[in-house]
């Protein structure tokens, strides 16, 4: 009998779930729903964000299984590290602001390089910060937090959420692993996110840190080479 990965269920319900919400979506308007224009652009727009949840799925685990192989591709280079942050604080705003959760910096910070794929890095910090929207209360506040020593560069992003358990920590960065299915569900996401993370900052020579007391925050953090 063939051996299946533990996260082929997984997987199967991840999708399962988008592809018969889009069946249904459609079935409606076959079945008279296009007619009626209120409810055809409705439908439409949720089989639209169905589908759109598809292929996030596909293009993390296509990401994903390139990383555990190696395939993927890492552009080595200096560059500062704020401003990227930044740019990232910008896109997240509008999702923030729907929880009134403050995106902060834990001080001022002048110019920091390292010396890092700076995409690779962007969706790891993007990564972590939509985590810490997502799992975070409302009305709380992601602090993201730098610190140099030598020439290392450690970056933490902590939010005052209701924080993890221990006993989920050896499982927390698996596929599709959720500490919380519940508000997993509500949250959206592949399920990747957090797997993706550990893999592109191995690939950094570095890994991912997590620190949690329950009801009073989250922190991940990981390290870089400063330029």
């Amino acid at each position: 009998m063939p051996i299946v990965p533990t996260w082929y269920g997984c997987i199967s319900h991840e999708l399962k779930t988008p592809v018969f919400a889009t069946q249904g979506y459609i079935l409606t308007l076959l079945e008279g729903g296009i007619d009626d224009d209120e409810v055809n652009r409705l439908f439409l727009n949720r089989a639209a964000k169905a589908t759109d949840r598809i292929v996030d799925i596909l293009e993390d685990l296509d990401q994903i299984t390139r990383l555990e192989v190696d395939e993927l591709k890492m552009d080595f280079r200096s560059f500062e590290l704020i401003d990227l942050i930044k740019e990232i604080k910008g896109t997240l705003a509008f999702s923030a602001k729907e929880k009134n959760i403050e995106l902060v910096f834990n001080k001022e910070y002048n110019s920091i390089y390292v010396f890092a794929d700076r995409t690779k890095i962007g969706q790891v910090l993007t990564n972590l910060i939509v985590n810490s929207i997502n799992y975070g209360d409302v009305n709380g506040k992601t602090i993201i937090s730098i610190f140099i020593i030598d020439d290392l560069v450690t970056i933490e992003i902590e939010d005052n959420g209701p924080g993890i358990e221990e006993r989920h920590f050896p499982r927390l960065f698996e596929r599709f692993y959720r500490v919380d299915k519940s508000r997993a569900k509500m949250s959206g996401g592949s399920g990747l996110g957090l797997s993706i993370v550990k893999h592109i900052v191995k690939a950094h020579g570095s890994q991912i840190t997590v620190i949690s007391k329950v009801d009073k925050g989250t922190s991940f953090s990981f390290k870089l080479e400063k330029a």
